[in-house]
């Protein structure tokens, strides 16, 4: 399945499983109250505090990745089966729902893809939302965590040298010029950024795979895509960029999901600033 679904594609198949995972990091409560408002027919909510991250103890970052058993539970209590195509959607840039896309390729679940435009598209064009919840029968999902798709801090630290460090978060945040989010300013050394919201049309759709090939083959300098480790500040954004170099057709970068905000909890880590 393609990394990315229209909403015609979605709107053909009321048999494939949905997700909404509307997020506003300044307020966590936010999404699932609009989900409880109106959401696309069968979805369920998918929450990133609660659902796709971890407890935080303070160095692990804000949204730390879950052990791969704990989402592969849900993921059963959700009624998901291997054989289910999955679209996730968010608001509409598509970075909540990249995080869910993302874990779930991670865990094996290949027929998976992001709604293009999100539900901002898809109110746009006229199509139908409700407020009824459905429900799922749990089943037992066979989920197995893919090792080479994460990158873990140690993994991080290991290759920083040799790794193609790509950082998805605004360029004054990559700068150290602001940090409106962690406690502390810059960048990981050697990092290059790609802005996620970059990898967005003016009409908030991806841009077309050439377009995105070409963009990030300039950032990269044609490294290897199995080299590029994305990081933003919790592991979000990093995967929106994931996602935008699978529709390029440059598979295989990792993401670390710590990120900028477990990084720069350790004073001892070296941080970079272009100011």
């Amino acid at each position: 399945m393609n990394a990315l679904a229209s909403t015609e594609q979605l709107a053909q198949h009321p048999e494939w499983r949905v997700f909404d995972c509307r997020h506003d990091l300044a307020k966590p409560d936010a999404g699932e109250q609009q989900y409880q408002e109106a959401h696309i027919p069968g979805a369920l909510f998918a929450h990133l505090d609660r659902d796709l991250s971890a407890q935080k103890s303070g160095s692990n970052g804000r949204h730390p990745l879950p052990e791969a058993r704990s989402f592969v539970a849900w993921l059963g209590k959700q009624g998901l089966k291997l054989s289910d195509t999955v679209v996730c959607y968010d608001g509409g840039p598509g970075a909540m729902a990249a995080r869910l896309w993302w874990m779930l390729r991670w865990v094996g679940h290949e027929q998976a893809a992001v709604l293009d435009g999100g539900l901002a598209k898809w109110l746009r064009e006229g199509r139908p939302v409700t407020a009824a919840v459905p429900k799922f029968e749990p089943a037992s999902y066979p989920g197995k965590a893919k090792a080479s798709m994460h990158a873990s801090l140690a993994l991080v630290e290991k290759k920083l040298k040799r790794a193609a460090l790509l950082d998805a978060r605004a360029p004054a945040r990559y700068r150290g010029e602001q940090e409106p989010i962690d406690p502390i300013a810059g960048r990981i050394p050697g990092a290059k950024n790609r802005f996620n919201n970059d990898n967005l049309s003016a009409e908030g759709i991806f841009k077309k795979p050439e377009l995105l090939r070409a963009e990030f083959s300039a950032v990269l300098s044609d490294r290897n895509p199995g080299d590029v480790i994305n990081y933003c500040g919790s592991g979000v954004a990093a995967c929106h960029n994931a996602l935008a170099m699978e529709v390029a057709g440059l598979p295989g970068s990792r993401v670390y999901i710590g990120s900028w905000s477990e990084w720069s909890a350790d004073p001892s880590r070296p941080i970079s600033r272009s100011v």
